[in-house]
């Protein structure tokens, strides 16, 4: 019967574990924060040459003015003549800070409140003196992920200890059992959106040569199109384009790909002391029963 308790609370944590931000939600509006920041920031007049065309506009996009009149006099003025996917690369490098950000945070809490290193040797001094009540108590300190794990992996030992009706070994197998499905429960948490800082380090630099090479589009068609005499500024303006996507889209895949493998190593170590914690669990109980 307890067992069976055991497996409707699995039921339930898994109905109602949240595991941080919705990406469908988010990630829309970051986009529009995106072309936002590259419309009104990187696009205000302040970052460019004043001219009688941009003057009292939000933006130099809501100009009647040609591309190839505006000239940047700041950092912000470049980035913006980067072109129309510079607003999806600077989306591309919000999502990966947001999701950076939540993913730290999570990962925070899923260690819990103490230190983890401490946490398992002290439950594992208590597995020692077959002392579960205090194991118990040291989980309902830790919480976070791992205390959960093992916390009900010791109520699974409480229980099956007063449980006549099996044997040593099969005790020891619902045991495991009852620690894999915690630790299943718990994973989905900890790895939830990591997929989005994986995609996003492949995807920044693709969609980064996609305006690699719509800039040198511009300049080619700049070079060969003056009859003769090339156009310096159409020509400037495409090459400029061309290297802006470029070190914008690898900018954010070095991000999003150092913080992806930070978060990986995270959560190894995490599943490493469930399992270390795991093994003593089982170890202690076919010593002591």
């Amino acid at each position: 019967m307890e067992m069976n308790v055991s497996n409707h609370e699995h039921v339930d944590a898994a109905k109602t574990k949240k595991g941080g931000l919705n990406p469908a939600i988010v990630i829309p509006i970051l986009l529009l924060i995106g072309i936002a920041i590259y419309l009104f920031l990187f696009g205000h007049p302040s970052n460019f040459r004043k001219a009688d065309a941009i003057a009292g506009q939000a933006s130099v996009a809501f100009a009647d003015i040609d591309t190839k009149e505006l000239h940047p006099e700041s950092f912000m003025g470049i980035i913006y003549m980067g072109g129309p996917v510079v607003p999806v690369l600077i989306t591309f490098m919000i999502i990966v800070i947001v999701f950076s950000i939540e993913r730290g945070f999570v990962l925070s809490r899923a260690s819990g409140k103490g230190n983890l290193d401490n946490f398992v040797n002290t439950v594992r001094a208590y597995l020692t003196r077959n002392e579960i009540n205090a194991a118990l108590e040291e989980c309902d300190r830790q919480q976070g992920s791992v205390g959960n794990v093992v916390k009900e992996g010791l109520t699974t030992y409480k229980a099956l200890e007063h449980d006549n009706t099996m044997n040593k070994e099969q005790k020891l197998i619902a045991l495991n059992k009852s620690l894999e499905e915690a630790t299943t429960l718990e994973m989905p948490m900890l790895e939830k959106n990591m997929m989005i800082l994986s995609t996003l380090g492949t995807v920044a630099t693709l969609v980064a040569l996609l305006g690699t090479v719509i800039g040198m589009i511009k300049a080619f068609f700049a070079l060969g199109s003056g009859g003769g005499t090339p156009d310096a500024a159409a020509l400037s303006i495409g090459i400029s384009e061309a290297l802006i996507n470029t070190a914008l889209g690898i900018g954010t895949s070095a991000v999003a790909i150092i913080f992806y493998n930070y978060f990986t190593s995270k959560i190894d170590g995490l599943t490493y002391k469930i399992d270390e914690i795991g093994m003593s669990i089982q170890q202690s109980f076919a010593e002591h029963n």
